[in-house]
C-alpha cells in the first residue's frame, strides 16, 4: 500500500482524480491549513494561543523554472513578514524544500533564494529550517545547510531515519548550536540507500535519536509514534536535558491531544503546518507514513458517496 501511494503522488492521472473528487478539499483541511498565507497565519495563531509552535511548509517542490523558485521564494518572504505583523514570528518559524526554491536548476540560485529566505527570518525573529528530501539529494541540500550556517547559524537540518546513513550524518550534525529535526521519512527509496522494513526504520531512529540527545546540538524529535515518543521522553530524562534545549514535532491534524499533552507539560510542541494549493503530493506522502491517515480518508469517501 505505501509503494503504491508514493507511486500516486507521482502520476498525473491519478492527482486528477484525487483533486476532482469533492470530498477531497474537505479531507485536505484536516492536514493543510489552507491556500493562502492568511490561511497559514490564522492556523498558526489558532496554534499558539494553545500552547504550541509551528514551523510552516508553503507546499512546492519539483519546481521546473526558475519564475516558479523565484515566487515560492517571494511567498516565503511574504508568510513572514505576516507572521512579523500579527506578532507570531517568534511562534513560528519557516520549513524550506530547496527543489522548490531551484535546486535542480542551478545551484547558485538556489542558494541565493534560501539566503533571502533565512535573512527576512532572521529580521523578523526565527528560524528556517531545511526540508530533506530524496535520497538524491541529500548531498547537495547538506552542502547549502553547511554554506548558509556560516551566516545563520542557527539554520535547521533534517535528517531521515530510514536512510543507512543518517546515523553517521547525525553523529556530524550533533554539535554545539545546530538544530536537528529526525523523522522517519516519507519518500520512496530503493533498499541499497534505506530500511524497508518498518522495525528497521524505528530501530535506526532510536540509535539516530540517541546519537542527537547525547549531542551538544537542539534536537527536534519529529514522530507520531508512542513508542519513539516515550523513547524521547526516557533519552531527556537520562541525559539530563532541559526544556529549552529539545522539542518534539508532530505533523498538522495529527494527533492533536498529543501535541497538547507535551505542550501542557512544559515541552517545546512544535507543528509543522503545510499550506498552499500543491497539496497532492503532500497529502499521498502522508497517508502512505500512517495506515491510520488510509483509513481516515476512505471513511472519509464512503461517509460522502
Amino acid at each position: 500500500m505505501r509503494a503504491a501511494l508514493l507511486t500516486a503522488s507521482r502520476r498525473k492521472s491519478v492527482r486528477r482524480v484525487i483533486e476532482r473528487a469533492p470530498v477531497s478539499r474537505s479531507v485536505v483541511k484536516r492536514f493543510v491549513a489552507g491556500a493562502s498565507v492568511e490561511d497559514a497565519v490564522a492556523a498558526t495563531k489558532g496554534l499558539a494561543d494553545a500552547g504550541l509552535y509551528v514551523t510552516l511548509d508553503h507546499l512546492g517542490e519539483d519546481t521546473t523554472d526558475a519564475a516558479q523558485a523565484t515566487a515560492t521564494k517571494s511567498a516565503y518572504l511574504t508568510l513572514l513578514n505576516r507572521l512579523a505583523e500579527a506578532g507570531l514570528a517568534s511562534r513560528a518559524e519557516a520549513s524550506v524544500k530547496l527543489s522548490a526554491v531551484g535546486q535542480a536548476l542551478d545551484t547558485s540560485m538556489c542558494v541565493d533564494n534560501a539566503r533571502e529566505i533565512c535573512e527576512a527570518a532572521k529580521s523578523v525573529g526565527t528560524t528556517v529550517t531545511l526540508d530533506m528530501e530524496d535520497h538524491t539529494t541529500t548531498d547537495a541540500t547538506l552542502e547549502t545547510l553547511h554554506e548558509l550556517r556560516a551566516d545563520y547559524p542557527d539554520l535547521g537540518a533534517v535528517v531521515q531515519a530510514y536512510l543507512h546513513r543518517t546515523e553517521a550524518d547525525c553523529r556530524d550534525l550533533a554539535v554545539a548550536g545546530s538544530r536537528v529535526r529526525l523523522c522517519k521519512g516519507a519518500y520512496k527509496e530503493p533498499e541499497t540507500v534505506a530500511f524497508q522494513r518498518g522495525e528497521d526504520v524505528d530501530a535506526s531512529y532510536r540509535r539516530c535519536l540517541e546519537v542527537l540527545m547525547k549531542g551538544a546540538g537542539y534536537p527536534m524529535v519529529a514522530t507520531h509514534d508512542p513508542s519513539l515518543v516515550a523513547a524521547g521522553e526516557e533519552l531527556v530524562a537520562s541525559t539530563g536535558r532541559t526544556p529549552d534545549t529539545y522539542e518534539f514535532q508532530m505533523l498538522y491534524g495529527i494527533r492533536p491531544d498529543e501535541q497538547k499533552r507535551i505542550a501542557g507539560e512544559g515541552r517545546i510542541m512544535r507543528v509543522y503546518v503545510p499550506y498552499g494549493d500543491e497539496w497532492y503530493g503532500y497529502l499521498m506522502r502522508r497517508l502512505a507514513e500512517r495506515p491510520a491517515n488510509m483509513r481516515f480518508f476512505l471513511r472519509a469517501l464512503a461517509s460522502r458517496s
